[in-house]
């Protein structure tokens, strides 16, 4: 028996034995599955807590040879003339027949590893992370990984209890990655990297980077998602995406936050699954007339209280709402609907949970390795290197993973400012400059670079917009013409002056006037989007109606004009849910919109109005076109403080289609307030945001008929009533 066990082990020093035992070996299949010996093959096993494992015939199922334990720790070996095997192992309770792990060869390509290596493996999701396939005839999952300073990497799970030492993996040294085929596992099987890094500590375990799927948190354990692909219905819809990406269209985004969007109190105070959403959020966003739902960030977040703008799973939807397939359902139902998906995407930063990215393999693998560069205060957050051609491919992975995989329309990009910017939030002495001595990121502008030619390459109608709160130039500049690529960029300023504006009593507005003006000094600088987002009703800032003046009244009406205004101003449009229905309180993500207050007529009434106000955008050349071009706009009047009266013309690129739009920004009704106008006739009154449909005072013109009464430079004027804290607009009716 003695001689058995020194040939079973021939050639194998004992410290890689004992290393291969306690988990600690790196590379495992120099020394498992199965070795030429002479003319026969050594097959040898580790299995802590087999009671024993036989070697069968995969023709026949015969048992051909029993393996036998060579060391206690779980090492069985047998000498077999089988070219071919399967295992079956006596467990204490159980018996188990699977092929060999260690008997399959290397399966990632090098071509893989090469484009991964050189950041240009776009289709990671469908190569790396946990991969069904078929080997040989037999149906498994291949694992793959990156950790190129760990020791050791291991895949643990159900299917091993969780023993780093069943399942070490093979390094494939070129690119660092780690890789090992399992036979039987499927979709579904829980999972983690083990990983002992270059001092030969065993690290937390580590959910998969590039996992598909995971556990809802506070789970943490990647799962391995379906290979088949979801059977879309939307082709029709795909195909006519086109006038989306050239800005023609109009765009109108009702951004949600799942989780508080409506919650079931009957059922625990739950959020709706992907399933409910498609029959509650699609209709409703739908019934409003919104073009787009936006979703904050779905990629799998630990912390709810993030928002999601915390995520590690990057190429996996929270298992929040269901599973992949079931919001891939969703974002067909969308479609199937006539809306668009948009989704909020985080590539600035990571949290630092101890089993997600953060020194991933022992050392500061996604992350930079100072804290000057690597760490933001302001959110205890990782920041990605993005001069590491692996992180960026990753992160561009990342982006055709939704992209191309579940067909979304569009990535709003988050936190745009933090990327660029070297100094962002940090004081002097807390940044390192580049090379050139800058506050820029150059490495960050290459990757905005990379990434928006790479996704307009291969997805020609899907859209990229940055969350970029400076005046950092050509955002929305083609890559060829010097600029980042983005095809929209929310208009932060925009947003801050004329909310601040609204904010002033009355009274004082004429003194704040050029705030609402100002943004058509800039408004063609780049190709924008007005956003009345979730930072604006959060952290203490209350709710929109909150921030207007007056009674509760004047309060309704105040928003019924801004949102009149703001559609009428050239820009696409976003509205953060609970604004229109002229939500109260400050939005809360632990609790529902307070849907309750549909019941008083005045909210409803509100509702109405921004529904009213979609479909007039949607069905009105004149209402999109100077959306980016400077020649379908034109101040009727920008100068008049004294009154507090804004008029905006908007026309159509043929001039066959005007819309004039006035706003009263007083509490104070004008009569025969006279404005000069480009075309002469009947101009009808197509929105009133003081209709008593909308909770106003129903004060109004209809229509209006033009004088030959010179007035703004214009040989014909019209004489109009200007409601109280109104907007009003009328159409040329040719």
């Amino acid at each position: 028996m003695m001689l058995e066990r020194l040939d079973l082990l021939q050639g194998i020093d004992p410290d890689a034995i004992n290393a291969l035992v306690d988990g600690r070996h790196g590379d495992p299949f120099a020394v498992l599955g199965p070795h030429p010996h002479a003319d026969r093959t050594i097959v040898r096993v580790l299995m802590p807590g087999a009671v024993g494992i036989d070697l069968l015939d995969p023709a026949s199922g015969a048992v051909a040879t029993s393996l036998e334990l060579v060391h206690p720790a779980g090492l069985f070996a047998a000498l077999t003339d089988l070219p071919r095997y399967r295992l079956r192992i006596a467990w204490p309770e159980a018996v188990q027949e699977t092929e060999d792990p260690y008997a399959f060869g290397p399966l990632l390509g090098d071509l893989d590893l090469h484009l991964f290596s050189q950041g240009t493996h776009y289709s990671l999701g469908r190569t790396f992370g946990a991969r069904e396939m078929d080997v040989d005839g037999v149906e498994g999952v291949r694992f793959a990984v990156w950790a190129p300073n760990a020791r050791r990497v291991s895949v643990v799970g159900d299917f091993n209890a969780w023993d780093g030492r069943r399942n070490p993996m093979r390094l494939r040294p070129s690119a660092g990655v780690w890789e090992i085929f399992i036979p039987r596992l499927g979709k579904g099987e829980r999972y983690k990297f083990e990983i002992i890094d270059a001092a030969g500590n065993v690290l937390a375990q580590k959910a998969d980077p590039i996992a598909r799927a995971s556990e809802a948190a506070p789970a943490t354990a990647s799962i391995v998602a379906s290979a088949t692909p979801y059977p879309w219905t939307d082709d029709d819809w795909m195909r006519r995406k086109t006038d989306i990406r050239d800005g023609e269209a109009a765009i109108s985004v009702y951004e949600v936050h799942l989780e508080s969007w409506l919650r079931i109190a009957e059922d625990g105070n739950r959020p709706l699954d992907w399933i409910e959403l498609s029959q509650r959020l699609i209709p409703y966003a739908a019934r409003l007339g919104f073009t787009h739902i936006e979703l904050l960030p779905i990629m799998e977040y630990p912390f709810g209280g993030s928002w999601g703008y915390q995520p590690l799973g990057l190429f996996a939807p929270t298992g929040r709402y269901g599973t992949p397939e079931d919001f891939a359902y969703f974002v067909d139902r969308c479609h199937a609907s006539g809306i668009g998906v948009i989704l909020d995407w985080v590539p600035a930063h990571f949290p630092t949970d101890v089993w997600g990215l953060a020194r991933f393999d022992g050392t500061a693998l996604y992350e930079h390795e100072d804290p000057r560069e690597g760490f933001h205060k302001d959110w205890n957050t990782l920041i990605y290197n993005f001069g590491r051609n692996e992180v960026k491919g990753f992160l561009i992975a990342s982006a055709l993973e939704w992209l191309e995989e579940y067909h979304i329309d569009a990535l709003r990009v988050d936190a745009v400012a933090s990327m660029l910017y070297r100094d962002y939030s940090r004081n002097a002495g807390e940044w390192i400059p580049n090379e050139y001595g800058g506050r820029e990121n150059l490495e960050a502008v290459e990757f905005f670079k990379h990434l928006n030619s790479i996704v307009h390459q291969r997805c020609p109608n899907v859209l990229m917009i940055a969350e970029e709160s400076t005046a950092w130039p050509g955002v929305t500049q083609p890559v060829e013409n010097g600029g980042l690529g983005f095809d929209f960029k929310w208009n932060m300023g925009w947003m801050h002056d004329t909310l601040h504006y609204m904010e002033e009593d009355p009274v004082y507005r004429r003194y704040n006037h050029g705030q609402m003006t100002f943004g058509m000094v800039y408004a063609y600088s780049e190709r924008f989007m007005l956003p009345l987002s979730h930072d604006e009703v959060v952290h203490g800032k209350g709710s929109l109606l909150g921030k207007m003046p007056g009674d509760a009244w004047q309060k309704l009406a105040n928003l019924r004009a801004y949102f009149g205004f703001m559609w009428a101003h050239p820009g696409k449009k976003l509205l953060f849910m609970g604004g229109e229905i002229a939500q109260e309180t400050e939005w809360n993500h632990d609790a529902s919109i307070v849907w309750d207050l549909l019941d008083r007529p005045e909210h409803a009434g509100m509702q109405r109005l921004v529904g009213d106000l979609n479909r007039l955008y949607a069905g009105e050349p004149a209402l999109q076109y100077g959306d980016l071009r400077p020649q379908g706009f034109d101040w009727a009047v920008s100068d008049d403080a004294e009154h507090s009266i804004f008029g905006m013309l908007r026309v159509s690129e043929d001039r066959t289609s005007m819309i004039l739009a006035v706003s009263n920004m007083t509490p104070v009704p004008r009569q025969g307030y006279r404005i000069g106008v480009p075309a002469e006739g009947r101009w009808q009154e197509v929105f009133n945001s003081d209709a008593g449909v909308y909770g106003g005072s129903n004060l109004g013109n209809v229509e209006a008929w033009t004088e030959h009464h010179p007035a703004h430079g214009k040989p014909q004027s019209l004489s109009l009533t200007l409601p109280p804290l109104s907007t009003i607009l009328l159409k040329w009716q040719a």
